[in-house]
């Protein structure tokens, strides 16, 4: 299955040939030379899955594990350690930092995509599962219902002009317009033809350039702005 990764590692040659490796497979990769890089990437990114070395200068990849886990947004990322330290102790310590996989330099490359796949597909399966579980489907539309009944009675829609200037890009775009429409994340990937998770990142990312952390937030903030008219269709 393809799938965006992030690869931290020091070592120019590994690398780029893991990164080949990798997009050999269908994944698209991106990548780093250290843990502080990779972050920032991650958070640009928002990768479904990283691999990262243990031993690096500054930051070190146990150091960089926290960091992810201490982000709401990457507490569940599957996390690969990819590292030329490889006693049992080092995997137990591994594993109780909380990475998901633990593989040992020189390594097998068909066996990093192996784990790879299986991390993704199972992350897939939580994520379908878990997708929009924590809202109250028919307490949304209502709210949603609501917020636009009290703006058309101010008569409070502005033209759709996006005059805030807010940079979306065309998906982000029709996203927010099936968000304003109350659908939700599985509803929305099947109207797009695209993966929960990439609807996933799509809201989070509106989220951050709205200021916004709810559905109803963003709901009241696109309409009030002016960013989506009421009943606009793709």
């Amino acid at each position: 299955m393809a799938g965006q990764l992030l690869l931290v590692d020091d070592e120019p040659g590994l690398r780029e040939a893991v990164q080949a490796y990798l997009e050999d497979s269908g994944y698209t990769v991106d990548v780093a030379s250290n843990a502080r890089d990779g972050l920032d990437l991650a958070r640009q990114k928002l990768p479904d899955l990283i691999i990262t070395d243990i031993m690096m200068p500054q930051v070190d990849g146990y150091q960089f594990l926290k960091q992810l886990r201490d982000d709401p947004q990457f507490k569940t990322l599957p996390v690969v350690f990819l590292t030329a330290r490889g006693m049992t102790s080092d995997r137990i310590q591994g594993y109780n930092a909380g990475c998901d996989a633990y593989l040992s330099k020189p390594f097998d490359p068909d066996e990093l995509v192996a784990i790879v796949q299986n991390l993704l597909e199972k992350q897939l399966a939580l994520r379908e599962a878990a997708s929009d579980e924590g809202y109250n489907i028919a307490d949304l539309a209502r709210q949603i219902a609501e917020i636009k009944a009290i703006l058309t009675q101010r008569g409070a829609f502005p033209q759709a002009t996006n005059s805030l200037k807010l940079d979306l890009t065309p998906r982000e775009e029709s996203v927010l317009e099936l968000v304003v429409d109350g659908l939700m994340n599985k509803q929305i990937a099947s109207r797009l033809d695209t993966s929960v998770r990439n609807v996933e990142k799509y809201v989070s990312r509106l989220f951050t350039k709205t200021g916004t952390t709810s559905r109803t937030e963003l709901v009241r903030f696109a309409l009030e702005n002016g960013l989506i008219q009421p009943g606009n269709k793709e």
